[in-house]
Protein backbone atom coordinates (compact mmCIF):
# COMPACT_ATOMS: atom_id res chain seq x y z
CA UNK A 1 0.00 0.00 0.00
CA UNK A 2 1.37 3.30 -1.06
CA UNK A 3 0.24 6.74 0.40
CA UNK A 4 1.37 10.10 -0.31
CA UNK A 5 1.40 11.68 2.89
CA UNK A 6 1.20 15.92 2.11
CA UNK A 7 -0.80 19.14 4.24
CA UNK A 8 -0.96 22.57 5.20
CA UNK A 9 -2.19 23.53 1.32
CA UNK A 10 -3.18 26.99 2.63
CA UNK A 11 -4.70 27.49 -0.70
CA UNK A 12 -4.90 31.32 -1.47
CA UNK A 13 -1.86 32.64 1.34
CA UNK A 14 0.31 35.41 0.47
CA UNK A 15 4.05 36.15 1.66
CA UNK A 16 4.77 39.48 1.92
CA UNK A 17 1.90 40.68 -0.45
CA UNK A 18 3.09 38.45 -3.15
CA UNK A 19 0.15 35.89 -3.87
CA UNK A 20 1.41 32.65 -3.85
CA UNK A 21 -1.34 30.91 -5.79
CA UNK A 22 0.90 30.24 -8.84
CA UNK A 23 3.20 28.58 -6.88
CA UNK A 24 0.70 26.69 -5.16
CA UNK A 25 -0.89 25.62 -8.32
CA UNK A 26 2.76 24.27 -9.68
CA UNK A 27 2.95 22.25 -6.46
CA UNK A 28 0.09 20.52 -7.13
CA UNK A 29 0.71 19.78 -10.63
CA UNK A 30 3.46 18.42 -9.14
CA UNK A 31 1.68 15.99 -6.78
CA UNK A 32 -1.06 14.74 -9.21
CA UNK A 33 2.43 13.71 -11.18
CA UNK A 34 3.26 11.92 -8.32
CA UNK A 35 0.84 10.27 -7.90
CA UNK A 36 0.70 9.02 -12.20
CA UNK A 37 4.42 8.05 -12.20
CA UNK A 38 4.63 6.28 -8.36
CA UNK A 39 1.45 4.00 -8.31
CA UNK A 40 0.23 5.91 -5.19
CA UNK A 41 -3.04 4.24 -3.73
CA UNK A 42 -4.16 7.22 -1.69
CA UNK A 43 -3.27 10.97 -0.87
CA UNK A 44 -3.86 12.15 2.45
CA UNK A 45 -4.08 15.62 3.43
CA UNK A 46 -3.59 16.48 7.17
CA UNK A 47 -5.55 19.89 7.15
CA UNK A 48 -5.09 22.92 6.45
CA UNK A 49 -6.19 22.96 2.69
CA UNK A 50 -7.38 26.53 2.81
CA UNK A 51 -5.21 29.49 4.54
CA UNK A 52 -8.59 31.16 5.59
CA UNK A 53 -12.07 30.05 6.42
CA UNK A 54 -13.53 32.14 3.66
CA UNK A 55 -11.50 31.00 0.90
CA UNK A 56 -11.44 33.13 -2.72
CA UNK A 57 -13.55 31.70 -5.75
CA UNK A 58 -10.37 31.03 -7.62
CA UNK A 59 -8.76 28.93 -4.53
CA UNK A 60 -12.03 27.25 -4.10
CA UNK A 61 -11.42 26.33 -7.99
CA UNK A 62 -7.98 25.49 -7.57
CA UNK A 63 -8.48 23.13 -5.25
CA UNK A 64 -12.06 21.25 -7.10
CA UNK A 65 -9.95 20.91 -10.60
CA UNK A 66 -6.79 19.58 -8.64
CA UNK A 67 -8.83 17.17 -6.42
CA UNK A 68 -10.73 15.99 -10.19
CA UNK A 69 -7.14 14.92 -11.01
CA UNK A 70 -5.94 13.07 -8.25
CA UNK A 71 -8.82 10.72 -8.59
CA UNK A 72 -8.55 10.34 -12.64
CA UNK A 73 -4.57 9.74 -11.82
CA UNK A 74 -5.69 6.88 -9.73
CA UNK A 75 -5.71 7.49 -6.26
CA UNK A 76 -8.18 7.59 -3.47
CA UNK A 77 -7.91 11.34 -1.92
CA UNK A 78 -8.51 11.81 2.18
CA UNK A 79 -8.70 15.21 3.47
CA UNK A 80 -9.20 16.35 7.30
CA UNK A 81 -10.02 19.74 7.94
CA UNK A 82 -7.44 21.95 9.98
CA UNK A 83 -7.09 24.68 12.22
CA UNK A 84 -7.40 27.29 9.70
CA UNK A 85 -10.63 25.34 7.35
CA UNK A 86 -14.16 26.13 7.91
CA UNK A 87 -14.81 22.51 8.68
CA UNK A 88 -18.64 22.99 7.21
CA UNK A 89 -17.47 24.45 4.53
CA UNK A 90 -14.63 22.35 3.40
CA UNK A 91 -16.78 19.28 4.05
CA UNK A 92 -19.71 20.38 1.57
CA UNK A 93 -20.87 17.75 -0.17
CA UNK A 94 -18.84 15.00 1.24
CA UNK A 95 -21.20 12.57 0.96
CA UNK A 96 -21.62 12.67 -2.23
CA UNK A 97 -17.79 13.46 -2.73
CA UNK A 98 -17.12 10.10 -1.09
CA UNK A 99 -18.84 7.94 -3.98
CA UNK A 100 -16.14 9.53 -6.36
CA UNK A 101 -13.15 8.96 -4.06
CA UNK A 102 -12.58 12.43 -2.29
CA UNK A 103 -13.16 11.54 1.47
CA UNK A 104 -13.77 14.48 3.60
CA UNK A 105 -13.70 14.70 7.05
CA UNK A 106 -14.07 17.35 8.87
CA UNK A 107 -16.80 16.91 12.05
CA UNK A 108 -16.69 15.15 15.38
CA UNK A 109 -18.98 12.84 14.13
CA UNK A 110 -16.70 11.63 11.42
CA UNK A 111 -14.46 10.21 14.17
CA UNK A 112 -13.79 6.20 14.09
CA UNK A 113 -15.16 5.94 10.74
CA UNK A 114 -12.12 4.76 8.84
CA UNK A 115 -11.70 5.32 4.94
CA UNK A 116 -10.80 1.75 3.80
CA UNK A 117 -7.83 1.99 1.09
CA UNK A 118 -7.50 -1.58 0.33
CA UNK A 119 -6.43 -3.08 4.02
CA UNK A 120 -5.67 -0.15 5.30
CA UNK A 121 -7.85 1.55 7.84
CA UNK A 122 -7.50 5.45 7.33
CA UNK A 123 -8.86 7.38 10.30
CA UNK A 124 -8.74 11.16 9.41
CA UNK A 125 -9.10 13.55 12.53
CA UNK A 126 -10.30 16.61 11.84
CA UNK A 127 -8.67 19.69 13.96
CA UNK A 128 -10.00 19.34 17.52
CA UNK A 129 -10.84 22.45 19.31
CA UNK A 130 -10.69 21.75 23.48
CA UNK A 131 -13.14 24.28 24.06
CA UNK A 132 -15.74 23.22 21.47
CA UNK A 133 -15.32 19.37 21.14
CA UNK A 134 -13.67 18.28 24.91
CA UNK A 135 -17.70 17.38 25.57
CA UNK A 136 -18.67 15.88 22.62
CA UNK A 137 -15.79 13.54 22.76
CA UNK A 138 -16.15 12.49 26.39
CA UNK A 139 -12.59 13.86 26.92
CA UNK A 140 -11.53 14.38 30.91
CA UNK A 141 -9.20 17.31 30.08
CA UNK A 142 -10.33 20.03 28.08
CA UNK A 143 -6.71 20.33 26.78
CA UNK A 144 -5.29 19.03 22.75
CA UNK A 145 -3.76 16.06 24.34
CA UNK A 146 -6.93 15.11 26.02
CA UNK A 147 -9.55 15.75 23.06
CA UNK A 148 -7.27 13.72 20.86
CA UNK A 149 -6.68 11.31 23.54
CA UNK A 150 -10.35 10.76 23.14
CA UNK A 151 -10.45 10.68 19.33
CA UNK A 152 -7.55 7.93 19.84
CA UNK A 153 -9.63 5.92 22.08
CA UNK A 154 -12.63 5.95 18.79
CA UNK A 155 -9.82 4.69 16.49
CA UNK A 156 -8.52 2.09 18.68
CA UNK A 157 -11.98 0.76 19.48
CA UNK A 158 -12.41 0.59 15.74
CA UNK A 159 -9.26 -1.12 14.79
CA UNK A 160 -9.88 -3.88 17.67
CA UNK A 161 -12.71 -5.27 15.98
CA UNK A 162 -11.76 -4.78 12.31
CA UNK A 163 -7.69 -5.87 12.91
CA UNK A 164 -5.38 -4.93 10.23
CA UNK A 165 -2.82 -1.46 9.92
CA UNK A 166 -4.30 1.71 10.88
CA UNK A 167 -3.10 4.85 9.59
CA UNK A 168 -4.09 8.28 11.42
CA UNK A 169 -4.21 11.47 10.05
CA UNK A 170 -4.07 14.57 12.94
CA UNK A 171 -3.55 18.43 12.66
CA UNK A 172 -1.78 19.45 15.92
CA UNK A 173 1.58 20.66 17.42
CA UNK A 174 3.03 17.11 18.99
CA UNK A 175 5.80 17.38 21.38
CA UNK A 176 9.09 17.10 19.58
CA UNK A 177 8.04 18.88 16.32
CA UNK A 178 9.67 22.11 15.61
CA UNK A 179 7.84 25.53 14.59
CA UNK A 180 8.59 27.99 12.65
CA UNK A 181 7.29 31.71 12.53
CA UNK A 182 4.12 31.04 9.65
CA UNK A 183 1.64 28.71 11.75
CA UNK A 184 -1.24 29.80 13.82
CA UNK A 185 -1.12 29.84 17.88
CA UNK A 186 -3.11 27.25 18.72
CA UNK A 187 -2.71 27.42 22.21
CA UNK A 188 -5.57 29.24 22.88
CA UNK A 189 -8.61 27.16 24.18
CA UNK A 190 -5.89 24.26 26.04
CA UNK A 191 -2.72 23.76 26.17
CA UNK A 192 -1.20 23.46 22.60
CA UNK A 193 1.57 20.38 22.89
CA UNK A 194 0.21 16.39 22.31
CA UNK A 195 2.74 13.76 23.22
CA UNK A 196 3.46 11.52 20.87
CA UNK A 197 2.36 8.47 23.06
CA UNK A 198 -0.97 9.77 22.30
CA UNK A 199 -0.44 7.50 19.10
CA UNK A 200 1.47 4.53 20.13
CA UNK A 201 0.10 1.24 18.38
CA UNK A 202 -0.81 3.32 15.01
CA UNK A 203 1.20 1.81 11.68
CA UNK A 204 1.76 5.21 10.88
CA UNK A 205 0.23 9.07 11.78
CA UNK A 206 0.27 11.68 9.00
CA UNK A 207 0.85 15.12 10.85
CA UNK A 208 -0.38 18.50 9.58
CA UNK A 209 -0.05 22.38 11.02
CA UNK A 210 3.52 22.42 11.38
CA UNK A 211 5.45 23.61 8.20
CA UNK A 212 8.67 22.33 8.35
CA UNK A 213 9.32 18.54 7.15
CA UNK A 214 10.60 16.70 10.42
CA UNK A 215 10.34 13.24 12.07
CA UNK A 216 8.92 12.87 15.73
CA UNK A 217 9.08 9.26 15.60
CA UNK A 218 9.94 7.03 13.22
CA UNK A 219 5.97 6.40 12.28
CA UNK A 220 4.97 9.79 13.53
CA UNK A 221 6.02 12.61 10.84
CA UNK A 222 4.91 15.80 9.49
CA UNK A 223 4.87 16.06 5.70
CA UNK A 224 4.80 20.21 6.13
CA UNK A 225 3.93 22.76 3.81
CA UNK A 226 4.20 22.87 -0.06
CA UNK A 227 5.97 25.88 -0.34
CA UNK A 228 7.78 28.75 1.92
CA UNK A 229 5.09 30.89 3.79
CA UNK A 230 7.99 32.54 6.16
CA UNK A 231 11.52 33.85 6.26
CA UNK A 232 12.20 31.02 9.14
CA UNK A 233 11.56 28.28 6.70
CA UNK A 234 14.09 29.50 4.55
CA UNK A 235 16.50 26.13 4.92
CA UNK A 236 13.53 23.89 4.71
CA UNK A 237 12.97 21.20 1.81
CA UNK A 238 9.60 21.60 1.33
CA UNK A 239 7.50 18.11 -0.45
CA UNK A 240 5.79 15.34 0.62
CA UNK A 241 6.14 11.93 1.76
CA UNK A 242 5.57 8.78 0.56
CA UNK A 243 4.96 5.90 2.90
CA UNK A 244 5.22 2.57 1.65
CA UNK A 245 3.23 0.02 4.22
CA UNK A 246 4.29 -3.41 4.63
CA UNK A 247 4.83 -6.31 7.04
CA UNK A 248 7.94 -4.48 8.21
CA UNK A 249 5.71 -1.30 9.45
CA UNK A 250 6.20 2.22 7.29
CA UNK A 251 8.80 2.61 4.61
CA UNK A 252 8.97 6.69 4.36
CA UNK A 253 11.07 8.48 1.38
CA UNK A 254 11.08 12.25 0.88
CA UNK A 255 9.49 13.91 -2.07
CA UNK A 256 10.96 17.25 -3.07
CA UNK A 257 8.60 19.56 -4.26
CA UNK A 258 9.71 22.13 -7.20
CA UNK A 259 10.88 25.61 -6.39
CA UNK A 260 9.81 28.34 -8.07
CA UNK A 261 11.99 30.84 -6.35
CA UNK A 262 13.92 30.22 -3.67
CA UNK A 263 14.01 32.19 -0.26
CA UNK A 264 17.50 33.93 1.12
CA UNK A 265 18.39 35.50 4.33
CA UNK A 266 21.14 38.45 4.45
CA UNK A 267 22.28 40.35 7.15
CA UNK A 268 25.19 43.15 6.78
CA UNK A 269 26.44 46.60 6.23
CA UNK A 270 24.59 47.73 2.87
CA UNK A 271 27.96 48.47 1.37
CA UNK A 272 28.79 44.85 1.95
CA UNK A 273 25.98 43.33 0.60
CA UNK A 274 25.65 45.19 -2.89
CA UNK A 275 29.72 44.15 -3.27
CA UNK A 276 30.08 40.75 -2.22
CA UNK A 277 29.96 38.42 -4.74
CA UNK A 278 29.40 35.36 -2.34
CA UNK A 279 25.60 37.10 -2.12
CA UNK A 280 25.00 36.18 -6.16
CA UNK A 281 23.09 33.43 -6.31
CA UNK A 282 20.44 35.66 -3.54
CA UNK A 283 20.05 37.80 -6.48
CA UNK A 284 16.90 35.90 -8.43
CA UNK A 285 15.40 34.78 -4.21
CA UNK A 286 12.59 36.56 -2.68
CA UNK A 287 15.03 37.92 0.21
CA UNK A 288 14.72 39.36 3.83
CA UNK A 289 17.64 41.52 4.69
CA UNK A 290 19.27 42.46 7.65
CA UNK A 291 21.22 45.39 7.24
CA UNK A 292 23.84 46.35 10.34
CA UNK A 293 25.13 49.89 9.73
CA UNK A 294 25.67 51.93 12.55
CA UNK A 295 23.38 54.53 11.02
CA UNK A 296 20.38 53.67 8.83
CA UNK A 297 21.24 54.48 5.39
CA UNK A 298 19.23 56.52 3.07
CA UNK A 299 17.53 55.27 0.03
CA UNK A 300 18.16 51.62 1.22
CA UNK A 301 15.19 49.41 -0.10
CA UNK A 302 16.11 51.00 -3.34
CA UNK A 303 19.99 50.58 -3.73
CA UNK A 304 19.10 46.90 -2.66
CA UNK A 305 16.89 46.19 -5.20
CA UNK A 306 18.72 46.94 -8.03
CA UNK A 307 20.80 44.11 -6.82
CA UNK A 308 18.37 42.06 -5.15
CA UNK A 309 15.11 42.92 -7.14
CA UNK A 310 13.19 40.69 -5.36
CA UNK A 311 14.02 41.69 -1.89
CA UNK A 312 10.84 41.80 0.45
CA UNK A 313 11.71 42.73 3.77
CA UNK A 314 14.25 45.03 4.85
CA UNK A 315 15.45 44.62 8.96
CA UNK A 316 17.62 47.58 10.88
CA UNK A 317 19.77 46.37 13.71
CA UNK A 318 22.61 48.81 14.06
CA UNK A 319 26.34 47.90 15.54
CA UNK A 320 28.15 49.38 17.06
CA UNK A 321 26.13 52.52 17.57
CA UNK A 322 25.48 54.29 21.00
CA UNK A 323 22.67 55.97 21.59
CA UNK A 324 21.80 58.11 24.34
CA UNK A 325 19.86 57.01 27.16
CA UNK A 326 17.17 60.23 28.05
CA UNK A 327 13.90 60.18 28.44
CA UNK A 328 11.54 61.75 25.64
CA UNK A 329 10.94 65.06 28.29
CA UNK A 330 14.54 65.42 28.98
CA UNK A 331 15.55 65.19 25.22
CA UNK A 332 12.96 68.07 24.35
CA UNK A 333 12.99 70.07 27.13
CA UNK A 334 14.42 74.05 25.97
CA UNK A 335 14.79 72.70 22.43
CA UNK A 336 12.97 74.75 19.82
CA UNK A 337 10.45 73.21 17.15
CA UNK A 338 13.20 72.63 14.78
CA UNK A 339 15.47 71.02 17.24
CA UNK A 340 12.73 68.57 18.29
CA UNK A 341 12.02 67.36 14.74
CA UNK A 342 15.36 66.96 13.93
CA UNK A 343 16.11 65.27 16.94
CA UNK A 344 12.73 62.92 15.94
CA UNK A 345 14.91 62.41 12.72
CA UNK A 346 17.95 61.60 14.26
CA UNK A 347 16.49 58.84 15.96
CA UNK A 348 14.32 57.13 13.15
CA UNK A 349 17.74 57.03 11.11
CA UNK A 350 19.32 55.63 14.18
CA UNK A 351 21.95 58.34 14.61
CA UNK A 352 21.92 59.81 10.85
CA UNK A 353 20.63 63.66 11.54
CA UNK A 354 19.33 66.05 9.75
CA UNK A 355 21.74 67.86 7.32
CA UNK A 356 21.73 71.46 6.45
CA UNK A 357 19.58 71.47 3.63
CA UNK A 358 17.15 69.05 5.69
CA UNK A 359 17.33 71.31 8.83
CA UNK A 360 16.05 74.27 6.53
CA UNK A 361 13.21 72.44 5.09
CA UNK A 362 11.95 71.54 8.50
CA UNK A 363 12.54 75.14 9.75
CA UNK A 364 10.70 76.67 6.29
CA UNK A 365 7.86 73.72 8.34
CA UNK A 366 7.59 74.98 11.17
CA UNK A 367 7.66 78.88 10.13
CA UNK A 368 5.15 78.03 7.79
CA UNK A 369 2.56 76.24 10.43
CA UNK A 370 3.50 79.19 13.12
CA UNK A 371 2.46 81.77 10.74
CA UNK A 372 -1.51 79.75 9.80
CA UNK A 373 -1.73 78.95 13.54
CA UNK A 374 -1.95 82.66 14.36
CA UNK A 375 1.03 82.11 17.01
CA UNK A 376 3.44 84.84 18.19
CA UNK A 377 7.93 84.23 17.68
CA UNK A 378 8.15 83.25 20.85
CA UNK A 379 5.58 80.13 20.75
CA UNK A 380 6.50 77.59 18.50
CA UNK A 381 3.39 75.26 19.91
CA UNK A 382 0.35 76.16 21.74
CA UNK A 383 0.71 76.16 24.87
CA UNK A 384 -2.02 74.85 27.52
CA UNK A 385 -3.90 77.87 29.00
CA UNK A 386 -2.62 80.08 26.65
CA UNK A 387 -4.59 80.97 23.44
CA UNK A 388 -2.83 81.39 20.46
CA UNK A 389 -1.84 85.12 19.82
CA UNK A 390 -1.69 86.13 23.43
CA UNK A 391 0.25 88.55 25.39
Amino acid sequence: MRLLHTSDWHLGRSFHGVGLLGAQAAHLDHLVEVVRTEAVDAVLVSGDVYDRALPSPDTVQLLSETLERLVDAGARVVVSSGNHDSATRLGFASGLLERAGVHLRTTVADIGRPVMVGDVAVHPLPYLEPALVADDLGATERTHAGVLRAAMARVRADAATRGGRTVVMAHAFVSGGVASDSERDISVGGVSAVPVEVFDGVDYTALGHLHGRQRVSEAVRYSGSPVAMSFSEWRHRKGGLLVDLGGAGAVVDEVDAPVGRRLAVLRGTLDDLLADPRHAAAEGAWCQVTLTDASRPLGAMERLRRRFPHTLELRFEPEGAVRPLRPYAQRVRAESPVDVCCDFLDHVRAGQGADADERALLAEAVEASRVARGLTDDEGVARPGRAAGAA
